[in-house]
Parts: C-alpha cells; structure tokens; sequence
C-alpha cells in the first residue's frame, strides 16, 4: 500500500467520523428546538391564562373590600405580588444554573474520539 492509499483512507475515516458527529449535533439541536418550541406554547399559555385570573383576582378583591378597607386590600395584593415576584426570580436562577449542557450525547461522544486517538498516538511511539 503506498504512502498516498494510506492517508487517503485516513483522510476518508477522519471525514466519515466527522460527519458522523455533525449528524449527531444536528439530530441534538433538532430535539432541543422542537422541545423548546412546545415549552415556549406552553409559557405563553399559562403566562396568559395566568394574567386574566390574576385580574380577575384583584378586581374580586378590590370589590370585596372597596366599602370598608380598600387600602389594606391594594397593599395586600400588592406585598402578595412583590413576594410571587421574588419567588418566580429566584426559580427562574436556580432553573438556569441547573441546566444541563448544549449537545451532551455528541460532546461525550467527541471526549471518547479523542481519547482514543491519544491512546493511538501514544501506542504508536
């Protein structure tokens, strides 16, 4: 076999096993859109569902107390919110500092070619 055979079929490996790695990542972020794509309807489901009962709510409280303590009623609802605020913040930072990493399955993937490929060079020597 000549010297230009073997780095053909070298080169050839190294484009079969990239390509194969693309196709991973492709595959990966394909699943990624489309799970976030349905969080995303979901969110904006809820968020709007969630706006019209949250009005309803503090109009229901406001008439129920307009005679007698309005005052104490607009500041209750008001701290209630404050506090659901400060809540909804501090899931939302403990939700993003535990999200797993983009392309999981094709990082580790690549992490085990290189490993082998260190392992091949250092038999080789």
């Amino acid at each position: 076999m000549s010297i230009t055979a073997g780095l053909k079929r070298i080169a050839a490996n190294v484009l079969d096993l990239a390509r194969t790695r693309l196709e991973l990542a492709a595959i990966e972020l394909q699943e990624g859109t489309q799970r976030l794509i349905g969080y995303l309807a979901w969110a904006l489901a809820a968020a709007v569902l969630g706006l019209f009962t949250l009005g309803l709510v503090i109009l229901f409280v406001l008439v129920l107390f307009w005679d007698t303590h309005r005052l104490a009623a607009v500041g209750g609802m008001a701290v209630l919110f404050a506090l659901g605020t400060a809540f909804a913040a501090m899931k939302l930072r403990a939700g993003l500092a535990a999200r797993p990493p983009m392309l999981p399955a094709t990082l580790a993937e690549l992490r085990k070619d290189a490993a082998a490929l260190k392992g091949e060079h250092a038999d080789g020597l």
